[in-house]
């Protein structure tokens, strides 16, 4: 009898999700699902759900942009381990950069920025600046689940489009407070790559320590480990048309990344209302995303505290000695009282992750689909799942059924995106609405169970 297997396979996959304690797990963990997502509701082409009320983004131009600044401050207020603010310019109401800063638990005073602009001039703009955008979100959603020795500051620009004021008035304020800024990531268009050839630009002037950033990134780019296909055009001295020159005149080290407009290969739909989410080269930016992560992981520096969590029979373990812990029931995002052990037996089947706590650092596994049943593994005469990958309808056949079987999609941080029991031999489920990527379906019946991978188109 086959019992558990699927589920020891699934634990041993999530276990080596949550790992990231090296810079190439990290990269690793940027999500392509993720920023596409992000890319589609903060562009307004599908809708999304800003404090509790399902709305649409039409648009973030600068005098109509107050939607888009609650998306990206609910965003990064959900996360762990960063505070966010509403910075206002000139202390104006309407007029607003949304700041997230993540402290560095062993040089809080070294600070590094990686930044975009949110304002756009006409509808849509995805990659001017969607792109950017979500790309900092991803890399702030990943981020704040590590304690980091330096400090990050996420940082969304508005009024770039008028005139680079946003970045220009935070810029100037912290000169005058004479903050330790090492370095300024400016991301501003990453998305369109039209020959296909992966060139993009780093623009870079002699300012500060500018070029060593620029040496820096190229040091990653070319890392083996990493397996970067990029190439990149160094461009000196670079255009001042973007957020990272109003650091450059306050002598702050600054570069900015993003597609070839040296070679000529900008987006054509630049300013316009074309500019819109399947006019981007999504393999191509999703690996300048990863080599922007690469550089921002590098220098914020990971504590080396490990939360991997593994299992062992019908338990939980997190792998980190000599801290303490708190376990989490993902499905409720509450705490389970007195579980507090580095160990937990889950007693209903469910979504668990752990929040470790070692000093000043805290941090929280992802989470886990945990099923403890120990039912029989359905034969794979029994049960059928197509196509795979999958567009719009899963086909979900079972032969032989005798009574009603419990459908659960989980996705690939153990999220139950869709539930339903049928009593059918052949049951269709829509996936229609669900993003690209890596889901996990689980089939049970009070004898029976089945765990499939499978890939959304």
């Amino acid at each position: 009898m086959k019992k558990l297997s699927f589920i020891l396979v699934f634990l041993l996959f999530a276990s080596s999700l949550v790992q990231a304690q090296s810079i190439s797990e990290i990269i690793n963990k940027m999500d392509l699902d993720s920023l596409q997502l992000t890319l589609r509701e903060f562009s307004g082409e599908q809708p999304t759900t800003i404090n509790g009320d399902e709305v649409t983004i039409t648009n973030r131009v600068y005098s109509n942009n107050e939607l888009a600044a609650d998306y990206l401050y609910q965003k990064l207020n959900n996360l762990n381990n960063i505070t966010v603010t509403n910075q206002l310019i000139n202390g104006e109401t309407g007029r607003r950069n949304i700041i997230a800063t993540q402290l560095g638990k062993t040089n809080p005073d070294n600070i590094y920025i990686i930044c975009a602009h949110y304002d756009t001039v006409a509808d849509y703009c995805a990659d001017d600046n969607a792109s950017g955008t979500a790309t900092v979100l991803e890399i702030a959603r990943i981020l704040s689940t590590q304690c980091l020795d330096n400090t990050i500051v996420y940082a969304l620009w508005d009024e770039e489009e008028i005139g680079l004021v946003g970045a220009g008035y935070y810029a100037n304020q912290a000169a005058t407070n004479n903050d330790n800024i090492l370095g300024v990531l400016n991301i501003d268009m990453m998305g369109y790559d039209g020959n296909n050839d992966n060139n993009f630009d780093i623009d870079v002037r002699d300012v500060a320590n500018s070029l060593t950033m620029k040496d820096d990134i190229i040091s990653i780019l070319n890392t083996p480990e990493y397996g970067f296909t990029l190439e990149v055009n160094v461009v000196n001295p670079g255009t001042t048309a973007s957020d990272h020159s109003r650091f450059w005149n306050q002598d702050y080290s600054a570069v900015l990344v993003g597609e070839s407009w040296e070679t000529n290969d900008q987006t054509p739909f630049y300013h316009s209302s074309s500019d819109t989410y399947n006019t981007l080269n999504f393999p191509y930016y999703f690996e300048l995303s990863k080599l922007i992560m690469g550089y921002m992981v590098t220098k914020a520096g990971l504590v080396n505290v490990d939360n991997t969590v593994t299992q062992s029979t019908n338990t939980l373990v997190a792998n980190q000695d000599a801290v303490s812990y708190q376990w989490v029931n993902c499905d409720t995002n509450t705490a389970i009282a007195g579980a507090t052990n580095q160990s937990f037996t889950p007693t209903i089947n469910g979504t668990y992750a752990v929040e470790i706590t070692s000093g000043s650092c805290i941090e929280k596994s992802e989470c886990i689909v945990f099923d403890s049943l120990g039912l029989q593994e359905f034969d794979a005469a029994e049960i059928l799942f197509y196509p795979n990958p999958v567009q719009e309808n899963l086909v979900v056949e079972m032969f032989n059924q005798q009574e009603d079987v419990v459908l659960e999609l989980y996705d690939i941080t153990g999220k139950l995106v869709l539930s339903e029991t049928s009593s059918k031999n052949k049951t269709i489920l829509n996936l229609s609405d669900l993003a690209s990527g890596v889901y996990f379906l689980k089939a049970n019946t009070s004898t029976r169970s089945s765990l499939a991978k499978i890939l959304k188109d």
